[in-house]
């Protein structure tokens, strides 16, 4: 498998660089897949691209980000343009540029401007407040993708998925609810220490309980599933391990080296859980070791 070199949305936490390493535990033969907390939809992107899947259902429950991936898909000429228009604006009007587009995003929810907004924000790390306002800052060190680049791009991810893809509004049970046998849903919700406590960085808090009802119901109705959710850096953990009771497959894979840990001066790796159901494991012979992988071999994986 090679690595995934289309990002039409660039953003921290998209599973670009995993998407190797998690399609590799995929079933050999899927009828649809089912991505629900899509966000760039970077599983469904590489699936496609190496004919993983027939048909693909990419569901968000953000509509601004629904949108964009819609235009992406069925407008690529017409998001590209906007975008452009708004790229090149901040170097006519200057430093007051990001903040000026982020209250106007704010106001009228405009998916292009989105696009642009995550483009230019400190690390692509998007953060949304309860209302569903864009809140992070500009990133004064860059100018964000070029439209070239994007251009090139979305017109890339338009070839592989329109008229494969249904891109839909719903949280992830809804997205999920008409997954068969033959289908494999796979999630990356937030992480529990992004969705509780003081560092809630989305606007939609995620239920534990919500996330294992779904599961269970997955379970009962013999779909196949695959999930990140959480994992640890160094010492720290991110949230319980899921009930033994849904019966999943549980391994680690290494996410590379920990950028909060680097800025405080520590070398450590990342490990995000990955939790395979039943149904799912039952089509691998055998388990990979992600876990082990040193930190040159994942460099090169990636």
């Amino acid at each position: 498998m090679t690595p995934l070199k289309l990002q039409p949305i660039p953003y921290q936490g998209s599973k670009r660089a995993l998407a190797p390493r998690i399609c590799k535990l995929f079933p050999k033969s899927i009828d649809t897949l089912y991505e629900p907390f899509a966000g760039s939809a970077a599983i469904s992107v590489y699936a496609a691209t190496h004919n993983l899947a027939r048909k693909y259902v990419i569901g968000d429950v953000y509509p601004e980000l629904v949108q964009l991936l819609t235009l992406i898909i069925n407008k690529p000429d017409d998001i590209s343009t906007r975008y452009q228009s708004l790229w090149e604006g901040q170097f006519i009007e200057g430093a007051s540029h990001f903040n000026s587009m982020r209250t106007r995003y704010n106001d009228d929810r405009d998916p292009a401007i989105l696009l642009y907004l995550i483009a230019r924000c400190v690390k692509n790390a998007i953060r949304f407040n309860r209302q569903g306002n864009f809140t992070q800052s500009v990133d004064k060190r860059r100018t964000g993708m070029q439209p070239q680049k994007f251009e090139a791009t979305a017109h890339a991810v338009s070839r592989l998925l329109k008229g494969k893809a249904e891109v839909i509004c719903a949280d992830f049970a809804a997205c999920a609810a008409n997954a068969r046998p033959h289908d494999l849903v796979y999630m990356d919700p937030p992480y529990q220490g992004t969705t509780y406590g003081a560092d809630k960085r989305y606007a939609e808090q995620l239920e534990r309980d919500r996330l294992v009802s779904c599961l269970a119901d997955l379970n009962r109705r013999d779909v196949p599933f695959i999930l990140s959710y959480d994992g640890k850096t160094g010492d720290k953990e991110y949230g319980a391990r899921l009930p033994d009771s849904l019966n999943a497959t549980h391994l680690y894979i290494h996410a590379g080296r920990s950028s909060q840990a680097t800025l405080a001066g520590r070398n450590e790796v990342t490990l995000e859980s990955i939790y395979i159901s039943a149904s799912a494991a039952e089509y691998l012979t055998s388990l990979p070791n992600y876990e082990k992988e040193t930190a040159r071999q994942f460099e090169l994986f990636a």
